[in-house]
């Protein structure tokens, strides 16, 4: 065969090589971007892990589009209960990560979020309980979460964290805003207590007595002769006093949770000397203690209080109907966060 001939086919073989390496590299690019999960900056979110111990902790911060290295305090939102993913989506788009839209307080700081222990950042609903809990594969919350579920975990957690986040060269230090719903409260006014760093703290949709007073006040409302629930609650009260260091989170959250989280917070509030804004819907089971609370720091002459009561409206801000079940057509977070940043301008 002649020399050209040979040439020519071992050219040809080569392009056709070519061709598939380079058909073959196409599909595997997009193979793997239709396959690539999303990231927390693809929903507007800066990313950190921070190392605690021996546990990797997630955090969000939601800054301003345009100001992520400008130099502005932060604003510490403490999360509610139970081991939620803080990025939550569905087919139709993301489930908010705060309670509120976060877009006024952004202009004036850097809300910060951090993830439960042990709790993917990322998850699709349909991979989660009903109530967007993170489950593992023996129906339960995973060990190391509810061995990490604890109240004095988070504060020193958070404030180990804020610590780190204000040597950052786009943090200021001149304000450090501390808040939090529900459980979060409790997190929240432990932190005030425990840091002179916090110069503001906002007190939401918590009970001032701690989380059993709140099981009991819940139960107290739906019991009848026949169904005593809330006496149960107090019998549950007494095996949590009698065995408050028990770990055994299979049936919910551990004894050591609940007795710590059942700390009456009023007796760290009434101490504290920064401004304090405390936020509470009028038909929430802890509003009664609240407005205890705000009777007696009357009474006691305390001026560094501020309290938002939202008349008509449960735990979560949403007014009642008729029926007494909550109206999910009225969202209200967003009136409460701008109430929030209301304050925070005066103070």
């Amino acid at each position: 065969m002649p020399i050209a001939s040979v040439v020519s086919r071992i050219l040809e073989k080569k392009q056709t090589m070519k061709q598939v390496l380079t058909i073959t590299l196409l599909l595997v690019l997009t193979l793997a971007t239709f396959g690539q999960t999303k990231t927390a900056k693809d929903y507007g979110f800066i990313h950190l892990q921070f190392d605690y111990k021996s546990d990797k902790v997630d955090i969000l911060i939601k800054s301003k589009k345009g100001d992520e290295n400008k130099r502005k305090p932060l604003f510490f939102f403490c999360q509610g209960s139970l081991p939620k993913p803080l990025i939550k989506y569905d087919g139709k788009g993301i489930y908010g990560v705060f309670s509120f839209n976060p877009d006024s307080l952004a202009i004036k700081y850097h809300l910060v979020i951090v993830g439960k222990p042990y709790i993917p950042l990322i998850m699709n609903v349909k991979e989660l309980s009903k109530s967007f809990d993170f489950i593992d594969s023996t129906g339960h919350y995973p060990k190391q979460y509810s061995d990490r579920n604890l109240l004095n975990y988070y504060v020193d957690r958070n404030l180990k964290i804020i610590k780190y986040l204000q040597r950052l060269s786009w943090v200021s230090n001149k304000q450090l805003v501390v808040s939090g719903h529900s459980e979060g409260s409790t997190v929240a006014a432990k932190m005030a207590i425990s840091s002179h760093l916090v110069t503001h703290l906002i007190y939401s949709g918590g009970n001032p007595m701690g989380r059993i007073m709140s099981i009991i006040q819940q139960d107290r409302a739906t019991e009848n002769d026949s169904v005593q629930s809330a006496e149960n609650d107090i019998e549950y009260w007494q095996n949590v006093v009698q065995n408050k260091t028990n770990m055994d989170a299979t049936h919910g959250d551990s004894n050591k949770a609940t007795y710590e989280f059942s700390t009456p917070p009023i007796e760290y509030l009434r101490k504290m000397k920064i401004p304090v804004l405390v936020c509470y819907g009028t038909k929430n089971w802890c509003a009664p203690f609240v407005d205890f609370m705000r009777v007696d720091f009357i009474r006691k002459g305390k001026t560094n209080f501020q309290f938002n009561p939202y008349i008509g409206t449960e735990h979560n801000y949403f007014p009642l109907t008729k029926e007494n079940k909550p109206n999910y057509d009225l969202f209200n977070w967003d009136k409460v966060a701008n109430d929030w940043l209301k304050w925070l301008n005066e103070k």
